[in-house]
């Protein structure tokens, strides 16, 4: 199988620097062409990031000597690249849109962490297990926009993604959701870097993320939501209530999640099982970077915890834990999802295998 050649805008940033490393040795792409702001363009990719390198691993050394190009130069990358992957960060969510819709005129497809074009009406917002059908509007997109091969598919906010796998696994089986509540405790790499000072997290809890709690309450009907009259049309009947919350936890976002259902209510004992064997598109088409279990369920009573549970089939699972009745709503649970896998570059991967797995790319 050819590779296909992938690039990364705003490759500097922690994003860009978790996809360099998920990408390396990937079974159907190579990373070709990085690219970052004109300040940073034109250096070697190790002296770009030089004092701001956070992942955990070095720099890979074919990576090492990269010439970063100009995110706004499209020349350079339509001569590099087949598609890119979009973590760039720039002065306003306008100038991100009007940069990423500039590549899908050009021909180049991007698969989007940024939240700029999450609630554009025609650019379907993936996790891959739950809404792969959203993928459908690509060519009501491309007619829209007069695009040819490009197209725009953004990935949701990394606060969704510790909870809507156990909630969409219950839908599947005819459990659906009332009124959802819950609270997330957000770890301080969902914050990029240099993030949050350590004077003001350490010994402490912040109660409020700017614009978490609203993407936290709409991006799921979004998800949960169906293709019609060429739009997607957000999913009725579920009303969700957040807070969401930093703590002083590296990497790892946990959801404490209360959940009421209609008239149909599962017991505990149905809940385990659907959940242990929950499976999706991704693991029937064995995509590369899908977990083999999406959902893992611990059941000791102190479970999960990010210390442990974050690399979960290789940060691409969800571990669920503390599942028991509730005596508000009807039960309530704890879930957990490596932020900065799962939740972005990991989770934007899994949606690029599974564009190239239907023709997309």
């Amino acid at each position: 199988m050819v590779k296909l050649r992938a690039g990364i805008l705003g490759a500097t940033g922690a994003v860009g620097q978790n996809c360099i490393l998920l990408l390396q040795n990937h079974d159907w792409f190579e990373l070709t062409y990085l690219a970052a702001s004109p300040k940073s363009a034109g250096r070697r990719f190790r002296e770009a990031v030089e004092g701001r390198w956070i992942m955990q691993r070095d720099i890979p050394k074919n990576i090492e000597d990269l010439v970063l190009g100009n995110v706004h130069d499209l020349k350079e990358a339509l001569e590099k690249c087949d598609f890119v992957f979009s973590a760039v960060e720039l002065p306003t969510k306008e100038e991100v849109k009007e940069l990423e819709m500039r590549y899908a005129q050009a021909g180049i497809p991007v698969v989007s962490n940024n939240s700029a074009h999450r609630f554009t009406e025609d650019v379907p917002m993936i996790i891959p297990e739950i809404n792969p059908a959203h993928l459908n509007i690509i060519p009501v997109q491309r007619k829209n926009y007069g695009l040819d091969k490009g197209f725009i598919v953004v990935k949701p906010n990394c606060s969704i993604q510790s909870f809507m796998a156990p909630i969409h696994a219950l839908m599947s089986e005819g459990y659906f959701p009332r009124r959802l509540i819950v609270s997330t405790e957000q770890a301080l790499s969902g914050a990029g870097y240099p993030g949050i000072s350590s004077l003001a997290i350490s010994n402490n809890t912040i109660p409020y993320i700017q614009g978490e709690d609203e993407k936290t309450e709409k991006e799921p009907l979004k998800i949960l939501g169906q293709v019609k009259n060429k739009v997607i049309v957000n999913y009725q009947g579920l009303d969700i209530s957040a807070t969401c919350t930093r703590v002083p936890v590296r990497d790892g976002h946990t959801a404490i999640v209360n959940l009421e259902f209609y008239k149909r209510k599962p017991s505990i004992e149905e809940i385990l099982q659907i959940w242990n064997r929950y499976v999706s598109l991704p693991q029937e088409m064995s995509l590369p970077s899908a977990p083999r279990c999406p959902i893992i369920y611990r059941d000791e009573v102190d479970r999960p915890q990010p210390i442990i549970d974050i690399y979960a089939e290789n940060g691409m699972a969800v571990t669920a834990g503390r599942l028991r009745k509730c005596d508000v709503l009807d039960i309530k649970f704890v879930g957990l999802s490596h932020n900065t896998i799962r939740g972005a570059a990991g989770g934007a991967i899994l949606t690029a295998e599974l564009l190239l797995k239907q023709g997309y790319l």
